[in-house]
C-alpha cells in the first residue's frame, strides 16, 4: 500500500516521478501527488484525489520542472482520501512523502501547535514535515534536521524529504517500511519498490532497518542504525525492465489467472529432478537444517494464510510433522510456545507484509531452529532476514486480488512438504508419485483454464446475489476459504466458507433459494461425505454450484449445476480447484461492474499494521 518515488538528477525529474507512480498503481491507492524544486529552488507541489491519471492531467495544466523531487500514491490511514490529505506534505519549503504510520503523531501535533505550527491535513505525516522544519532552523544540513526529527518518531516509516533551502540533496529514511535507492549515472533515485525505477536503472541498494540516506545526483551515503556510515551492497537486477502490460486481456487479474501454467512451470523448474524435489533449492544450508526440523509454524496473512492452511495437510499427512498455522497479526501479539527444533515459515507475496515481517522478527528470540520464507520478491525484507528462502517465480502480480501468487505458493509449499517427508520416512516410491504429479501440473492447469467460457456462462445469475456460501472438506476447506475471499474482494458480494461437515452446526440456517452454495468436490476419500452434506442443501431449497471431478458422479439437476474438472492426482487437487474459483470471482465482478484490479479499500502490499 502507498508508493514512494524520488529522484535527483541533471534533468527534469517530473516525468520520472509520474512514470514511477504508474508502475506502483498495483499497490492500491486513493490519491497521488508530486513535489519538485523548480527554478530558483521554489517548491512546486501538485496533488489530486483519485488516480495518477488525474495527477497527470493537473500537471498538464500546471507543469513542474526541476532536478530534484518526490512523489507518492496514498492509501488512506489517517484522514479521508482527498487532495488536502494527499502527499507530499509541506512546511515552509520542506516536502515529505511517507509510507507507514507515525504512532505518536497526536502528541507531536500538540507539541508543534504550541510552537506555532498550523496543520491543514488530518494525516500523521504532516507532523514529520513540521518537525523537519523545526529542526532545520538549528541544524547545519537537511540530513541533520531529518536525523533529529526521526529520533522523535514512533511507529513505522519510509520517508523521502526535500527542502527548498537545500536544493541539491534528497533524504531517505527507513524504519519498518521498505525503501530502496536506485543508482544511476550522475542521477540517483528512491522508491518503495524497485519496480518503480526499472525504467531508469537496474542497480539498487536495499536500505536496512534504521538507515538514513543522503542522496545527491552524483553520490550517496548511508548512516546505519548504529550511527556509523555503511557500505551497503548494490544489487543489479536482470530480466524484463518494461512495465507489466495487460496485453490481450481486459484486466491484469484475468491475465494473471491465465499466466498460471507458465509461472507454475517456472516455480518448479530447477527444483525437481525426474523423481525428487531438490532440497538444495531452499538454500545453501537447507539439507542440514531441514533434517533437524521436528515442528513447523507457518505465519502469513490473507491469501498466503490460506496457502499455509493447505500446507498443513500435506506436512502432517506426508511428513508426520506437527504444523501450526497462524495469522501473523494475531501471532505477534500472543505468547507462543515454540517446541524444540521448530521451523518458522513465513509466506508472503511481497515479502514486505508488515505483520508477517514483525512476526519473523519477534520469532528470532523465541528459540526457532531456523526461518524459511516462501516469497515472490527476491530482495524483499522477508527474504533478506530469513535463514532459508524459496522464490515463487510468479513475476509481477498487479491485480490486488492474488491469483498466480497463491498457486505458486502452494507449489512451493508442496515441494517443502515433500522434502520434509523424505527426511521423515517417506518412501522413494511415494515421493516419485508426488513429483510425477507436479510435473503434470502446468498441463492440467491449461485444461482447467479452457473452462473459462463455461464458468462465465454458469455464474451469470450471481449478478443479483448479495451472499454466497462456499463449502469444502479436508484440504479443500482452505480452498473454499480462498474462493470466498476472492468473491468478496472483487465483487463485494458477502461470501463465507465452511467445512461442509459444519453445515448442520449453524450455516444451514442461511440456506434458501437466494443463497447460492458453491462446493469443491474432487474424487477423494471424502467425496461421499461431501455428497451427503450437499443433499442437506438441496433439501432446504438451496441452489448448488459444484466444481466436481469428472469421475465423481455428479449430474446436473434443477437445483444442481455441475462443472466437471479433469481428474487429477490427489496431491494436485487444491491447486487445480483454486483456478475455477478465481474465474468465478472474476466474471461475477465484471457483471457487478466493480474495479477488478483495484477493488475499493484494499491495497496490494500491506506494509503497515
Amino acid at each position: 500500500m502507498c508508493g514512494i518515488v524520488g529522484a535527483i538528477a541533471q534533468r527534469n525529474v517530473t516525468g520520472i516521478l509520474v512514470e514511477g507512480l504508474k508502475r506502483l498503481e498495483y499497490r492500491g491507492y486513493d490519491s497521488a501527488g508530486v513535489a519538485v524544486l523548480g527554478p530558483d529552488a521554489k517548491l512546486l507541489c501538485r496533488k489530486t484525489a483519485g488516480k495518477v491519471a488525474a495527477l497527470e492531467a493537473k500537471l498538464e495544466q500546471e507543469p513542474t520542472r526541476g532536478h530534484v523531487g518526490i512523489a507518492h500514491t496514498r492509501w488512506a490511514t489517517h484522514g479521508v482520501p482527498n487532495e488536502v490529505n494527499a502527499h507530499p506534505h509541506t512546511s515552509d519549503g520542506i516536502a515529505v512523502v511517507h509510507n507507514g504510520i507515525i504512532e505518536n503523531h497526536d502528541a507531536l501535533r500538540r507539541e508543534l501547535r504550541e510552537l506555532g505550527y498550523q496543520f491543514v491535513s488530518q494525516t500523521d505525516t504532516e507532523v514529520v514535515a513540521h518537525l523537519v522544519n523545526y529542526f532545520i532552523r538549528e541544524k547545519a544540513s537537511l540530513f541533520e534536521a531529518v536525523q533529529a526529527a526521526i529520533a522523535r518518531l514512533e511507529g513505522a516509516y519510509a520517508l523521502g524529504i526535500i527542502s527548498a533551502s537545500h536544493p541539491d540533496v534528497l533524504i531517505a529514511a527507513r524504519s519498518g517500511s521498505p525503501l530502496v535507492v536506485g543508482v544511476g549515472i550522475e542521477e540517483n533515485f528512491i522508491a518503495s519498490d524497485q519496480m518503480a525505477l526499472r525504467q531508469v536503472t537496474d542497480r539498487f541498494i536495499y536500505l536496512e532497518e534504521g538507515d538514513l540516506a543522503e542522496i545527491r545526483s552524483g553520490s550517496y551515503r548511508i548512516l546505519g542504525a548504529d550511527g556509523t556510515w555503511q557500505q551497503r551492497r548494490t544489487t543489479r537486477l536482470s530480466g524484463n525492465t518494461g512495465k507489466a502490460e495487460k496485453g490481450k486481456f481486459r484486466h491484469y487479474m484475468l491475465k494473471e489467472i491465465f499466466e498460471q501454467p507458465e509461472v507454475l512451470q517456472a516455480t518448479l523448474s530447477g527444483r525437481l529432478s525426474g523423481k525428487h524435489v531438490l532440497a538444495e533449492a531452499f538454500g545453501r544450508d537447507a539439507v542440514e537444517l531441514l533434517r533437524k526440523v521436528r515442528n513447523i509454524h507457518i505465519i502469513a496473512c490473507g491469501t498466503s494464510y490460506h496457502a499455509g492452511l493447505v500446507a498443513r495437510y500435506w506436512l502432517e499427512e506426508w511428513a508426520g510433522i506437527p504444523c501450526q498455522v497462524e495469522v501473523a497479526s494475531e501471532y505477534r501479539y500472543r505468547k507462543v510456545v515454540v517446541a524444540p527444533s521448530t521451523l518458522f515459515v513465513s509466506v508472503s507475496q511481497s515479502g514486505e507484509t508488515a505483520d508477517t515481517l514483525a512476526a519473523l522478527r519477534s520469532g528470532a528470540d523465541q528459540g526457532y531452529l531456523a526461518s524459511l520464507t516462501v516469497c515472490n520478491v527476491p530482495n524483499s525484507s522477508l527474504v533478506r532476514e530469513s535463514s532459508l528462502a524459496i522464490m515463487t517465480e510468479a513475476g509481477p502480480e498487479i491485480g490486488v486480488a492474488s491469483t498466480k501468487a497463491f498457486t505458486t505458493q502452494l507449489a512451493a509449499l508442496q515441494m517443502l512438504a515433500i522434502v520434509m517427508a523424505r527426511f521423515n520416512g517417506l518412501s522413494e516410491e511415494r515421493e516419485n508419485e508426488l513429483v510425477k504429479a507436479l510435473h503434470q501440473l502446468p498441463a492440467v492447469c491449461r485444461k482447467v483454464l479452457a473452462l473459462d467460457r463455461e464458468i462465465e456462462a454458469t455464474f451469470q445469475s450471481f449478478a443479483e446475489k448479495h451472499h454466497a456460501l462456499f463449502l469444502g472438506r479436508g484440504v479443500e476447506y482452505p480452498i473454499a476459504l480462498e474462493g470466498a475471499l476472492k468473491l468478496k474482494e472483487i465483487s463485494y458480494i458477502h461470501a463465507e466458507a465452511y467445512p461442509a461437515g459444519e453445515l448442520k452446526h449453524g450455516p444451514l440456517a442461511l440456506v434458501d433459494d437466494d443463497m447460492p452454495v458453491v462446493a469443491v468436490a474432487p474424487n477423494n476419500e471424502l467425496l461421499e461425505k461431501l455428497k451427503s452434506n450437499l443433499h442437506e442443501v438441496q433439501a432446504r431449497g438451496g441452489k448448488l454450484f459444484v466444481f466436481a471431478d469428472s469421475d465423481a458422479g455428479f449430474i446436473n439437476q434443477e437445483s444442481v449445476t455441475v462443472i466437471n474438472l479433469p481428474h487429477v492426482p490427489k496431491s494436485l487437487e487444491p491447486i487445480i480447484y483454486t483456478i475455477p474459483l478465481q474465474l468465478l470471482a472474476y466474471h461475477v465482478a465484471i457483471l457487478k461492474g466493480t474495479d477488478v484490479d483495484q477493488p475499493r479499500n484494499l491495497a496490494k502490499s500491506v506494509t503497515v499494521e
